[in-house]
């Protein structure tokens, strides 16, 4: 595919071409500075919703499909070859024709008509995310996470809550419907001084030669940050979006390989329950909104001691497949998660590599759990994660443990003196009890505005605890 040095992308069925790409601007406020001022800013973090847009791109066999993003995180030059809609573009239900007085979607019609706004500085968000479950492929009765990535302080949930559940299915003739199926959105190649997307990993690995400097970027939930919040140049981009070798998920017989830029939205339907302690972790995973855009390499890449995800791939003893150019193709190397944290937001990961694929091996874990400790239920960082998973044979002697804990050291971590203890010993109180003695002095946690050391020291041992209440009394072992 050939490269464009010109950013195209449309918005509101309205083509833009940008001879300037920026990757420093984000979507938010792009969309401000033209007007479409609906699209609102509030934490500049993806925490609120207010910023929330509804990006039509390929999905995994490449047909257009709806999701609902923050623009306040998605930097311009990813809208390159997509279509973006705001709230203001979804009340003409004739695209491209003038809008009809009073003329509404069926989204906003339930919204406004149910009373679910008061202030209104929230409400375009919310008209976004109930368009994208509005369309969302299969959808029979809607999903509640659907709204979790929006927030208000006015109004309260009951009637919002009750226009999602008023959704009836699009009609026929939907003009948005019918986009579904003639779109022609494509993640095309770009390249430009500061951001470029290339459609191989070949020539990935080749841009990172060309711009050592250069950082790696997926969804950018993480990355963004950095400008949003701390308004930081963000330099020179290199994009995984359109890399199909990243874009796959290969189920073997004795493993899954996800390919690095995956978004969790498409694992948390393509896995379905192969593997429970993902399907645990997906509902308190931030938001949908995040979702659709975070990835696994993407929390791999940033290694943050609080990343979720990281916690859980490393009780499933994940495996991180890194490539860096080479004389007749990319070089691989195999690195376990256990080898590959090594300090604070320090990795394995080397000059010049790239995070292509993770590999979750099948095993037979007879109990396993994940627990997400953070101040509000959805839509927050953890204070503390515990990943538990165990394997006992048919007498209820532990033959494997692994224990994974986040929020308690600088790097994800397992507790492996507490595994140790365990495997070979039946899983009972008297087991448990000298776990918990072992387990209070695996970590020494610090301090900081989420929670103090007192009490993650505290929260380390009671998760380990609980996972043995739930557990063991389906084994009749209390």
């Amino acid at each position: 595919m050939e490269s464009s040095a010109t950013l195209e992308f449309s918005v509101n069925g309205k083509n833009v071409r940008l001879k300037t790409v920026n990757p420093n601007q984000t979507v938010l406020g792009y969309l401000r500075e033209e007007g479409l001022c609906g699209t609102k800013e509030g934490c500049a973090e993806g925490d609120c919703g207010a910023c929330t847009v509804v990006v039509l791109e390929p999905n995994s066999e490449g047909k257009p499909q709806y999701s609902a993003v923050n623009s306040c995180l998605m930097l311009l030059p990813m809208a390159h070859g997509l279509e973006l809609w705001t709230a203001e573009g979804i009340g003409s239900v004739g695209i491209g024709k003038p809008l009809k007085q009073h003329e509404q979607h069926p989204v906003q019609l339930e919204l406004g008509g149910r009373g679910g706004s008061q202030c209104g500085y929230c409400t375009p968000g919310f008209v976004m995310s109930l368009f994208a479950e509005y369309y969302r492929p299969g959808r029979v009765e809607a999903q509640e996470d659907a709204l979790v990535g929006n927030l208000c302080r006015c109004t309260g949930y009951r009637p919002i809550r009750e226009a999602l559940h008023a959704l009836e299915q699009p009609k026929p003739d939907d003009v948005f419907l019918s986009r579904l199926e003639h779109s022609q959105v494509q993640k095309k190649a770009l390249e430009s001084a500061q951001f470029i997307r290339p459609v191989t990993l070949e020539g990935a690995l080749n841009a990172l030669e060309k711009h050592p400097e250069a950082r790696f970027i997926a969804g950018g939930t993480d990355l963004a940050l950095e400008r949003t919040t701390a308004f930081k140049d963000l330099g020179v981009l290199i994009s995984l979006e359109a890399i199909p070798e990243l874009l796959e998920v290969v189920f073997l017989e004795d493993r899954v390989e996800v390919g690095a830029g995956v978004s969790l939205s498409r694992l948390e339907t393509e896995l379905g329950g192969l593997f429970p302690l993902l399907g645990e972790l997906w509902p308190w995973f931030a938001s949908r909104q995040i979702r659709n855009r975070a990835t696994l390499g993407g929390n791999l890449g940033s290694a943050s001691p609080i990343g979720d995800a990281n916690v859980v791939l490393l009780a499933l003893e994940a495996e991180a497949v890194l490539a860096r150019a080479g004389g007749f193709g990319p070089l691989r190397r195999t690195v376990p998660l256990s080898k590959y944290f090594l300090s604070y937001r320090k990795t394995a990961l080397e000059r010049g590599e790239i995070i292509e694929k993770i590999v979750l091996p099948r095993q037979n874990w007879t109990h396993q759990a994940a627990y997400k400790v953070a101040k509000r239920g959805h839509d927050d960082i953890s204070s503390v994660m515990g990943t538990f998973a165990l394997e006992l044979d048919a007498a209820k002697v532990i033959v494997k443990a692994r224990l994974a804990y986040g929020g308690v050291a600088a790097v994800p971590a397992r507790a492996v003196q507490t595994e140790s203890f365990l495997e070979g010993k039946t899983w009972n109180r008297s087991t448990l009890e000298g776990a918990k003695r072992v387990l209070e002095g695996e970590f020494v946690p610090l301090s900081d505005f989420r929670a103090s050391r007192e009490y993650r020291s505290r929260m380390v041992v009671n998760l380990l605890e609980k996972f043995f209440l739930e557990k063991a009394g389906q084994l009749s072992l209390v």
